[in-house]
C-alpha cells in the first residue's frame, strides 16, 4: 500500500510557500524604492551643482584632472539611470548590480581619502570637497550607511523579484507546478 501525502498538507504548504514569496516581493519593491530615492537625492544634488560635483571628484585626489569633469559631470546621469530602472522595477537584478559596483567605488574612493588623511566631505549627496570638520568618525559613518546600501544591492541580485514592477524579473526559486 502506497503511502500519499493528503491535497490538504500540500495546499497547505503551498498557501504557505506564496506568503512567503509575497512578503520578500513586498521587500524586493522597497528596496528598489530605498534604493531609487538615495540615487535621486545624489543625482540631484550633483546635477544641480555641477561645480561642486567637480570639487567633490577632485578632492579625493584619485583621477588624473582630464578626467575630473567628465566623471563629475557623467555621474549624476548614472545615478538618476539607476533610480529609473530601480522605481519602474525594469531589469532590478542589473540594476542592483550596477548599484552595488557604484558603491564599491565609492566606498574605496572614501576609504582611500581616510586612509591618505585627507580630510573631505565625501560629496554623496551636496557638493564635497576639502572640509577640516572630516574625520574619522565621518569616514566610518560613510562606509557603514555604504555598507548597508550594498546590503540591499546584494538582496536584490539574489532575488530581483518585487511588486508595483513594470517587468516580470524570472523566478528562479519557483517549482514548476508552483505557479
Amino acid at each position: 500500500m502506497r503511502h500519499t501525502t493528503p491535497a490538504v498538507g500540500l495546499d497547505a504548504t503551498r498557501a504557505r510557500s506564496h506568503r512567503r514569496r509575497g512578503w520578500l516581493d513586498w521587500a524586493g519593491t522597497l528596496s528598489r524604492a530605498g534604493l531609487a530615492v538615495v540615487w535621486i537625492w545624489a543625482g540631484l544634488a550633483k546635477l544641480t551643482d555641477p561645480n561642486g560635483a567637480v570639487l567633490s571628484v577632485r578632492a579625493y585626489r584619485l583621477l588624473p584632472e582630464v578626467l575630473v569633469r567628465p566623471v563629475a559631470w557623467g555621474l549624476p546621469y548614472l545615478e538618476l539611470a539607476l533610480a529609473v530602472l530601480l522605481l519602474a522595477g525594469i531589469a532590478s537584478r542589473i540594476a542592483g548590480a550596477a548599484s552595488a559596483g557604484l558603491l564599491v567605488v565609492f566606498m574605496l574612493g572614501i576609504a582611500s581619502a581616510w586612509a591618505r588623511g585627507l580630510q573631505i566631505d565625501c560629496g554623496c549627496f551636496s557638493a564635497g570637497g576639502p572640509d577640516a570638520s572630516a574625520g574619522t568618525t565621518r569616514y566610518l559613518g560613510e562606509l557603514l550607511r555604504d555598507g548597508g546600501l550594498l546590503l540591499v544591492c546584494a538582496y536584490l541580485v539574489w532575488r530581483p523579484q518585487s511588486r508595483l514592477a513594470l517587468a516580470r524579473e524570472p523566478d528562479q526559486n519557483t517549482v514548476m507546478g508552483d505557479r
